[in-house]
């Protein structure tokens, strides 16, 4: 076992939240090493260059770890879930795998409490990360046009939006008609050459890796800046436990290489950015006498009010082509008009609609996102020249309220290649959620008739689907409510943060990635405060 120098700080994944302090702090001169378990993926082997493209999206570039297995990943156990949990282990992380849907929190989902009388208000506002979603827009690059009524006003967005497509022109004229608010999607998928990327070329399986670099992933967005700066990264490295000097404060943590060896590496400080499951499992595994019931953990809140994005999908068949599988599949309109709270609707908080294309043949015939297969015999060619290329898809995305019984545990017979414990997730939809679903999936469907569609297939909770880890070491004021302070600093390990999906105090009911990433950048800046002595 190696015990090398210290660094500065050691942050733990190379994802979305990880690459974006690494390169602030970088910047600010500190010495900042990243461990990442996974490795580098090649934008240039991406499979969507390939004949057999959505092949490679059952195996190696399947959202379930469990249904993957390289060498980075590790098993998760969903026995006791809805839900199995979406993620990739690799520098940039699930940035790897997303359509690259880039919406910010509202106003609204920072003031739950206040507003609603459920859940609690975070500790911050969206004014407070205001600036850190614009820096991090200007490091992502974001397609878009400002003027979207459902957010205060923007600054402007790099590049311009992306192309409709048929799918988005038949159901913007659909949400016309319903009178409901409907706007082109910020998308961190650059339209024009920016920052030595080029322009996206509509080639559409964004979820296979994209080799132009159009689609923002932070192993091409943050981490070559962050390495330029000076930052360090070492792949293939998967920590086991974060350490403690006398003093119960943070000094490093064990890790395995890629042989299996065991090494410490020594730190001032230590930031957490492995997501939701991934972060919690790590501090649990992370006892002593200290901390017997997992590290930072006095409050008992460890792994608990697990929160992700539930997805409900509803498909139109058209009668007429849709064009439906040109283009980025995840984004190209999206409806807020039912994102706040109205109580007529037996529901709190809300939900959006996101009009989605829909995927190439292989996909159309296995089902597609939330439809049954095709079915085999005399019928199949008919139903599926009925469906091919005459599809558009509404994936209803509604915020999952925390629940004490949500949780992420450590398994304890399941380990990785490395012994360690395996997370266990339970989750269920809870009865909230569940009334959202049903009413996102009746006004999908709604619009879909209204732009013409001759049938409409549902699936009210999509199984594979677990997306935005969220709320499992959540942050706040109050050491005996929250595990981290409103800077991402452990109460009861103040050199330990946490700077991903983890400190959510509610999930809000879009796609957390811009939210998380201006977390990330503005505890960095108190951080650097910190290291120079400045903080308050």
């Amino acid at each position: 076992m190696s015990t090398p120098d210290p660094v500065d700080v050691l942050v733990i994944g190379a994802g979305a939240t990880g690459a974006a302090f690494s390169w602030r702090v970088a910047n600010a001169g500190i010495r900042v090493l990243c461990l990442e378990q996974g490795g580098w993926v090649k934008p240039e082997s991406s499979p969507a260059l390939l004949d057999d493209w959505e092949l490679h999206g059952q195996r190696a570039w399947h959202i379930d770890a469990n249904v993957r297995r390289l060498p980075g990943d590790y098993p998760v156990n969903s026995d006791e879930s809805d839900v199995s949990a979406a993620m990739y282990n690799a520098v940039g992380g699930s940035t790897l795998l997303w359509s690259a849907h880039f919406p910010r929190f509202h106003p609204s989902d920072f003031r739950v409490r206040s507003l609603d009388g459920v859940a609690d208000d975070w500790p911050l506002s969206y004014t407070d990360l205001e600036p850190y979603f614009d820096l991090n827009d200007t490091v992502m690059g974001v397609a878009g046009i400002q003027g979207d009524p459902a957010y205060p006003p923007k600054s402007p967005r790099q590049t311009p939006p992306l192309p409709l497509g048929r799918p988005g022109e038949l159901l913007a004229r659909a949400f016309d008609t319903l009178g409901w608010h409907w706007w082109p999607s910020d998308t961190a998928i650059v339209t024009a050459d920016y920052d030595g990327r080029r322009a996206c070329n509509n080639c559409g399986p964004c979820g296979l890796g994209c080799a132009r670099r159009a689609r923002a992933s932070a192993d091409v967005t943050y981490w070559p800046k962050a390495i330029a700066a000076g930052a360090r990264l070492l792949t293939r490295a998967r920590v086991c436990e974060i350490t403690l000097d006398a003093s119960g404060r943070a000094d490093g943590v064990l890790y395995h290489e890629a042989d299996g060896s065991l090494h410490h590496q020594r730190a001032k400080a230590v930031v957490l950015a492995a997501n939701g499951i991934g972060t919690p499992r790590l501090l649990l595994n992370s006892t002593s006498p200290r901390f017997p019931d997992g590290l930072a953990n006095p409050s008992g809140l460890v792994g608990k009010n697990f929160m992700l994005h539930p997805y409900a999908v509803a498909t139109g068949i058209f009668d007429q082509p849709t064009d439906g599988h040109k283009g980025p599949i995840g984004c190209a309109i999206v409806s807020q008009e039912f994102y706040e709270t109205d109580a007529s609707r037996g529901f709190l908080r809300g939900y959006i609609m996101q009009v989605a294309r829909s995927g190439g043949p292989l996909f159309t015939a296995l089902g597609g996102t939330g439809e049954p297969p095709v079915p085999w015999g005399s019928s199949h060619h008919a139903e599926f020249a009925r469906r091919f290329g005459k599809k558009v898809s509404i994936a209803v995305i509604g915020e999952d309220l925390p629940e004490p019984g949500n949780r992420v545990e450590l398994d304890p017979a399941m380990t990785d290649s490395d012994g360690i414990p395996s997370p266990k997730l339970f989750y269920r939809l809870g009865d909230n959620s569940r009334k959202m679903m049903a009413h996102g999936i009746a006004r999908s469907s709604e619009a879909l008739r209204a732009a013409g569609a001759v049938d409409v297939l549902t699936t009210p909770l999509l199984s594979v689907s677990g997306w935005h880890l969220m709320g499992t070491a959540r942050m706040g004021e109050n050491p005996e409510t929250s595990v981290v302070d409103p800077w991402g600093s452990a109460h009861d390990v103040p050199n330990l943060y946490i700077v991903d999906g983890s400190i959510f105090v509610t999930g809000g009911g879009v796609n957390p990635t811009s939210t998380m990433q201006a977390l990330a950048l503005r505890i960095a800046d108190r951080f650097i405060q910190t290291a120079r002595g400045a903080a308050p």
